[in-house]
Order: structure tokens, then sequence, then C-alpha cells
């Protein structure tokens, strides 16, 4: 596996790491324990050495993670979040400085170690200076217990602010041919500032693999369910980009998942997806995108047939979409 730096900070990850959320959260049913212990450590033999999870994502998701990862401590990259009020997502931010302090404590008792690599605020608090939150971490580096800051779906002034405090190391935002925002205002700010971008849902939440249409039903407690883009209309509409993935995949032999990863990955030498799955064969796909190299002549032609393409459905219900870019 390929490795990449976050920006100017050092930190040195595999191009590609594992979004650990859906094996307890957020997709259905939480995955069978050892079979979640078993994935994540059939991706460290593949070479991913970032891994992320949240104390929002549930207490067992922390804790699968930290089992899965304690006899290769020293060769992985953690992430972890803090900033929901009790942990708890449906309830709106809390990143008081106390708070910080109680998540880092609990979250490194959960994955079972003395530090947290990258240590991100899920969600902008409006009712927290970023100054606080920034220094706050900034403390807890000092004091050993976490090793770099984060932020998650930050807007640019918020990722300046906190910078300024304590330098950025990573932004996670979601990023992927279905959801482009981020090259307005945030990939050049980070570009600036010497912040790497993770990508979260580089795969548009799984639309991008192809294996979903308008047919397709999610479980009951599928978040999926609540997102206006995931409509049976939407998703019809979308078939477009889909059916463009599937027709430059066909002339590289590889799959629309694989090619939806690369171009992520070919758009800034520190731009680090992190596709999640409960499936082995999809961690082994997704992997492969590495080993992908698109021309420019493919990314022209990606870039071209997008200008013509648009997306229908926003991508988070009204409630959540108000906690982000701030």
């Amino acid at each position: 596996m390929q490795k990449r730096k976050l920006g100017n900070s050092g930190l040195t990850v595999s191009a590609i790491g594992l979004g650990c959320m859906g094996l307890s959260f957020g997709y259905g049913p939480a995955t069978d324990k050892n079979e979640a212990i078993a994935l994540i450590q059939k991706a460290v033999d593949l070479g991913v050495t970032l891994f992320d999870t949240a104390e929002a994502y549930g207490a067992s998701n922390e804790e699968i993670v930290g089992e899965a990862l304690a006899p290769f401590r020293d060769k992985v990259v953690i992430a972890t979040k803090f900033g929901f009020k009790d942990g708890d997502s449906t309830k709106g931010q809390d990143s008081r400085p106390e708070r910080i302090r109680a998540v880092a404590e609990a979250s490194l008792k959960r994955l079972k170690t003395d530090r947290i690599d990258l240590f991100y605020q899920h969600r902008v608090d409006p009712n927290v200076p970023m100054e606080d939150v920034a220094g706050t971490v900034k403390d807890l580096i000092a004091e050993g217990k976490v090793k770099h800051f984060g932020l998650s779906e930050a807007g640019v002034e918020s990722i300046r602010r906190a910078h300024a405090v304590q330098p950025v190391t990573a932004l996670q935002s979601e990023y992927s041919l279905w959801w482009r925002e981020p090259e307005k205002e945030i990939l050049p700010t980070l570009e600036e500032l010497g912040i790497g971008f993770i990508p979260f849902s580089p795969l548009g939440k799984g639309f991008l693999t192809g294996k979903i249409d308008e047919n397709t039903s999610f479980t009951k407690d599928d978040f999926r369910n609540t997102v206006p883009r995931f409509s049976p209309e939407a998703r019809k509409a979308n078939q477009a980009l889909v059916n463009l993935i599937r027709l430059i995949a066909t002339g590289k032999q590889a799959t629309p998942a694989q090619i939806a990863l690369a171009w992520l990955l070919a758009r800034k030498p520190w731009i680090v997806p992190i596709p999640g799955t409960t499936k082995l064969h999809r961690l082994q796909e997704n992997l492969g995108a590495a080993n992908i190299e698109l021309s420019a002549k493919d990314l022209s032609q990606i870039q071209d047939a997008l200008s013509d393409i648009k997306v229908e459905g926003d991508r988070y219900p009204a409630h959540l979409a108000a906690r982000v870019g701030r």
C-alpha cells in the first residue's frame, strides 16, 4: 500500500484508510464483533494504517477498533472524535473544554491505548469559541494524550481560527464524484495552510459502487432512508453519474468503486479517502483503487462528463445540513 503525508504535519498514513462507522452505526444492524475485528485486522495485513472511529458511533465501535488494533498499535494511526452531547449525535454539539477532556479519557480507555493519534472535533460547536476547542486539544497534545488535531465538516473561517491556535493536521469532510462542494473553498484553503484532507463517504454512501438503484430497499434503521439524495426519484436521476463511472471502469478493467476512489487520489497527493465496509471482498476491492492510475486524459474525460450531469437531491436532511460548513 502506498503512503501519503497529511499536509505539513509529518503524519504519514496509507493512501486509503478504513472508515469503521458502518461496523456498528448508521447502516443497519451491527456487524458481529469477531467479524468486525477480523475485517480490521485483514485491513492491517493489506497495508491500511489509518482507522477512523468516533465516540458518537457508540462505545462498541471504539472498543472493537481498539481490540482489533492492539497487536499492531505502533504501526497504525487511530482517529476518533469528540463534539456531541453525551456522545449522541441526535442531541446536538458539545465541545466545551471539560467535555473534550472527558471524551479523550473515555476514548483512551475504550481504545485500549495511551494516545489518540488524530482527535477530531466532529462538528463545529457554535456555542464554544474555536480558540477554546483548539486550545484544549493543544493542551492534550502537550500532555501526550493526543498526537494530532483534526476538524470534521468545518468551514473555512473555523479552519483558520483553529489552525492559528493549534496546527490542524487534517480536515475530514464528505467529498466524492457526487459531492464536490469542497473544491470551491475548502481545498484551496487546505492547500494554502498545509492541511491534509480525509474524505468520508468517498463512494457516495455506496451509491457510486453501481450496486444501488431506485428499486434498492434499505433496512429500517439505515440512515440513508432520511437522505434526500437517496429518494427513489433521486436515485433514478443520479444513475447517469454511475453510468459514466461504469464506462470508465470498463476501459480500465476496474470497478466503479475503484474509479471513484482513484479519482479522489488523483485530485491531490494529500487526500486520503476512508471508505467503509463490512465485507472482506469490498475491502480488497476498495484498496485495489490505490493501484489504478487515471491519466490526464481520463481525468479530463471525467471532468467534461461531470459538467453535463446534475446530481439530484440534498446530501443531508435540513436538520443535519445545518451542522456542516460552519
